[in-house]
């Protein structure tokens, strides 16, 4: 084989034992307070600059998206609501035609998009839809110029961020088959803030590794190219459905934690050097500064945050991989670490560097969990939107599991970034009580 193409096995000696790799799970199955998977379109608009979203559902779905993306009137976004109505409600208008009809005038109006994506909600109105029949049908009507996709962000299947994962999955049966033969591609899978997709991708060219893509691509006309020459790796730890469905067309996940943290980064950055038998010294060299400042950044929130004890509810997926963070990094003490949904082999690592003795669970039963948290008095709780205000009015500091989603958070130079957003609800919550005694 030409030295050019070889690539070593990939990395398989993380930890995956130990910690909470093999603990047991509290699993949960009661009353949710989660945001649907809606929510995804907010940094997927962001990211995706040719694609437009178009939600099929209700006036409650457009409300949703308007105040969480908070967009003036006055604005263009690239989303918006097909709102059903009575006419439809009473089966007075054939709903087809009446979405052909949004879609004509949308594209009419908006010429610049190149991907139109139909996102599904949860009203029974739109559940009998057949909304990926209408996408194939207006997709043969509006190619080449535009490509119609489609995905469920109803609330009823799915978190807020297992939106991203339904529309990822939907794109991967749209993108192009890569070469059986030929040099090895990184594909890094989960939506990535520019500024930090930036930095990965100049530590990828130093250490030489490439050609390097990216799912979601900036723009819907440069997919990329997948086969069993694709290494792909996740940014997020809430894409399952995607992955399966790279894996199911020959591409092959690189084993890693995920990029949070000096560690979290440094051993995802890792995990792919050694996959592309990057020397070892010039991996070091390579991470060297940006590693060094980021520990040097960190080592001034560590001395706030040491010692802090803090319980996270279930909202983004994200949990673990934060609370390996917070634990290792920063030295504060896991109550309760809840997620959605605990994907044992995408966790491995992570769940294997956590502190063995905690509360592990998966799921939700609200009021049990409402009562273990006020049994822990946490100095911090980790929670969505729907907890935050009647927890702090019960004495609790606070912060917003969707703050952590929306803000570039992953890498080096973003690690005391994130650890601030931790520091800050309590910084807030001691000024508070100096005001009030």
């Amino acid at each position: 084989m030409n030295k050019a193409y070889a690539i070593t096995p990939i990395r398989t000696d993380f930890p995956t034992t130990g910690g909470c790799a093999d603990a047991p799970v509290l699993r949960e199955r009661g009353q949710r307070e989660v945001f649907c998977g809606l929510t995804g379109i907010i940094w997927l608009h962001r990211k995706i600059q040719d694609a437009f979203f178009l939600v099929v559902g209700s006036r409650t779905c457009a409300h949703l998206i308007q105040s969480a993306a908070g967009v003036m009137i006055f604005a263009e976004p690239r989303f918006a609501t097909a709102i059903i109505d009575d006419r439809d409600l009473a089966g007075l208008a054939d709903a087809n035609e009446e979405l052909d009809r949004v879609v004509t005038r949308l594209l009419e109006r908006r010429p610049d998009i190149r991907m139109l994506f139909l996102v599904g909600s949860c009203p029974s109105e739109v559940i009998k839809l057949d909304l990926s029949r209408a996408a194939e049908r207006l997709s043969q009507r509006f190619a080449p110029t535009v490509r119609l996709v489609n995905y469920s962000g109803s609330g009823i299947e799915t978190t807020f961020t297992q939106g991203e994962d339904a529309c990822l999955a939907a794109l991967v049966p749209q993108l192009p088959t890569a070469p059986a033969q030929g040099a090895p591609e990184l594909l890094v899978v989960g939506s990535l803030a520019d500024v930090v997709e930036d930095q990965f991708n100049r530590l990828f060219q130093a250490m030489g590794i490439g050609p390097v893509m990216s799912l979601p691509s900036r723009r819907s006309t440069d997919l990329p190219a997948v086969g069993p020459n694709t290494r792909f790796v996740m940014a997020q730890p809430f894409l399952g459905d995607t992955a399966r469905a790279l894996e199911a067309r020959g591409a092959q996940r690189i084993a890693a934690p995920f990029p949070l943290g000096v560690e979290g980064t440094t051993m995802w950055l890792s995990a792919i050097a050694e996959a592309w038998g990057v020397d070892a010294e010039h991996f070091a060299q390579t991470i060297a500064p940006a590693r060094e400042r980021a520990t040097v950044a960190l080592a001034k929130q560590r001395e706030r945050l040491a010692g802090k004890r803090v319980f996270f509810f279930p909202d983004s997926q994200l949990e673990v991989p934060l609370a390996r963070f917070l634990s290792r990094e920063l030295g504060m003490l896991l109550t309760e670490v809840g997620s959605p949904y605990l994907h044992r082999q995408h966790l491995a690592e992570e769940l294997a560097m956590l502190p063995a003795g905690i509360v592990l669970s998966e799921g939700q039963d609200l009021e049990r969990q409402l009562d273990r948290c006020r049994a822990a008095q946490p100095d911090l709780v980790v929670c969505g939107l729907g907890l935050a205000n009647p927890l702090e009015q019960e004495g609790f500091a606070t912060k917003w599991s969707i703050e952590l989603v929306f803000s570039p958070i992953q890498g080096y130079d973003q690690a005391a970034d994130l650890a601030e957003l931790f520091e800050r609800p309590l910084r807030r919550r001691a000024l508070l009580s100096v005001k009030a005694a």
